[in-house]
């Protein structure tokens, strides 16, 4: 990694100043290296010198200087660098030499692939996304999730992590009492249960709820019959399940989507995991009992108390995802694990990661929450009637369609059959989407704008997708082996400036990946695009 070299020569340089005396003794601070703003900044930066002229009572372009000369002395057989550069105030500007682009890039070729895609080789990461909800339609606000929780899984595996999906189903809960209830009174055939009728079904219920109350106990009763294992209850359980999990299936098809595992919290129900993580909080003296409940009173009261067993006897959440996590570190002994889902869960998840430090199951620090902003319309939030879902394929298929306008807008009618400008709508379409996701910070809230998300021209989905395909019509053109002579000659100053981008490739994949962010590739991405087109 050039920023490592650049790190060692710069600490290599102020010794040899403070060897010949040049600079007094000091506790070197943190060097930090930063891609240059500008070209003419060259590639990389660093204001080392101002913090060093601080400490010792020198001018930051004097200490620039001094450092600018011990580091083209050091690099002068390698030759890493083209030029080396001291800048008012004070920073020290480094341009990559054309001939170390060129090894970078006859070290790709020969390869195949980048020498730092193997740089996770031995780790494991588990990552919890999408989280759908069992007898509900895919609703938009799970979009996010599973988008971004993709893409941090595909970059891991890109950096050659063992990477472990995780689909962790709400399949347990008073909910089900009430769905059981329901499909009992409306006496509705199993067989022929769809995921609509299950919402409707669901919908209905607390609707009717407000004249009937008496039905909250009956869910309740139905629920705890689930717990105990009727058979009754668990068949009408199954069926809502199987069907759920069906239409998700169709969804992450649509979105390109593939999950590793779909585990419901009721495995960790039925194979007795809970009973155990119970047993063990209480034996070692992490939960304690008030009020016929077991509760978890954190250390000084950091964290609101949290319950582990109801006074019914009824597990919860935080039960559930417990057992969840000390089945994954048995089973997958990860690194790190990583919880992509909405804001709203951020009490429920340090909650969870404190009380699996409390157990001495991990350390907090190995545990994050990626905890994603809103999905707005143009005009606000999305809304609808109170308890309806908006369903995602309803997004998806306006954005198609919209695609499609103007798929066949740009397009000649004669060169692309029919069944093409389907697929190409699809592919721009839910391209669009989704880059209107990951090109922004997942903290934010982010607008569905249809214009600015399908515009060909700006910061979108369909503007990479179409350089991209002029990419691969000028490398259909050109045929062959590209040849490099070994003085870098080749260059021009637009193939330089393209070349010097893709160097960095390496550096926007490791800072997206530490940060969780896939936006700062989809910023790469972009650059690369706009300097290549």
């Amino acid at each position: 990694m050039i920023k490592k070299e650049i790190k060692r020569l710069i600490k290599a340089a102020i010794r040899e100043l403070q060897m010949e005396k040049l600079f007094p003794d000091f506790e070197m601070s943190r060097i930090e290296v930063d891609s240059a703003i500008e070209d003419i900044f060259g590639d990389y930066s660093v204001n080392t010198a101002m913090r060093i002229a601080k400490e010792i009572k020198k001018s930051a372009m004097e200490v620039a200087l001094k450092i600018t000369e011990e580091l083209k002395f050091l690099d002068r057989e390698n030759r890493l660098f083209e030029k080396v550069e001291a800048v008012e105030p004070g920073f020290i500007n480094f341009f990559v030499s054309k001939k170390n682009l060129l090894n970078f890039l006859n070290d790709f070729v020969a390869k195949g692939k980048y020498s730092f895609e193997e740089s996770g080789k031995g780790k494991t990461i588990v990552i919890d996304y999408s989280s759908t909800n069992i007898a509900k339609s895919f609703g938009v606000g799970h979009l996010r999730s599973t988008i971004i929780g993709q893409a941090i899984y595909n970059i891991y595996k890109f950096l050659g992590w063992k990477c472990v999906g995780v689909n962790h189903l709400g399949d347990w809960g008073t909910q089900f009492g009430k769905l059981i209830r329901q499909i009992k009174v409306r006496k509705l055939v199993l067989e022929n249960l769809t995921i609509d009728d299950l919402e409707k079904t669901y919908i209905e219920f607390h609707k009717e709820v407000k004249d009937n109350p008496e039905m909250e106990d009956e869910a309740r009763g139905w629920f705890k019959k689930l717990e105990e294992g009727d058979e009754e209850a668990r068949n009408i359980w199954k069926v809502c399940v199987e069907t759920s999990l069906k239409e998700f299936e169709r969804i992450y098809a649509l979105l390109g989507v593939k999950i590793d595992y779909c585990m419901g919290e009721s495995f960790y129900v039925r194979e007795g995991k809970v009973n155990e993580i119970i047993k063990e909080a209480v034996k070692k003296k992490v939960a304690s009992e008030s009020q016929g409940a077991l509760i978890i009173e954190y250390p000084d009261n950091v964290l609101p108390v949290s319950i582990l067993l109801k006074s019914n006897k009824t597990t919860t959440y935080l039960t559930r995802d417990l057992a969840t996590v000390k089945y994954r570190l048995k089973k997958w002994k990860p690194d790190l694990f990583i919880y992509e889902v909405g804001s709203d869960q951020s009490l429920h998840l340090k909650q969870l990661f404190l009380a699996v430090e409390l157990l001495g199951w991990s350390k907090r620090e190995n545990f994050f929450h990626v905890a994603h902003g809103l999905i707005r319309n143009i005009h606000g939030k999305f809304s609808t009637r109170k308890g309806e879902t908006i369903h995602l394929e309803n997004i998806l298929n306006e954005a198609i369609e919209r695609a499609e306008k103007i798929v066949r807008e740009s397009a000649d009618e004669q060169e692309f059959s029919e069944e093409k400008i389907k697929e190409i709508a699809k592919a721009v379409g839910i391209g669009a989407v989704k880059y209107n996701d990951l090109s922004q910070h997942y903290k934010k809230d982010i607008v569905f704008d249809w214009d600015k998300m399908l515009n060909l021209k700006g910061d979108s989905g369909p503007y990479l997708q179409y350089v991209c395909a002029r990419t691969e019509s000028v490398l259909r053109k050109a045929g062959g082996e590209a040849i490099f002579p070994a003085d870098g000659g080749i260059f021009n100053k637009e193939e330089e400036v393209v070349l010097r981008t893709i160097f960095k490739f390496s550096e926007a994949v490791e800072k997206a990946a530490k940060r969780f962010s896939p936006n700062i590739i989809c910023e790469f991405s972009f650059d690369l695009a706009q300097k290549y087109n």
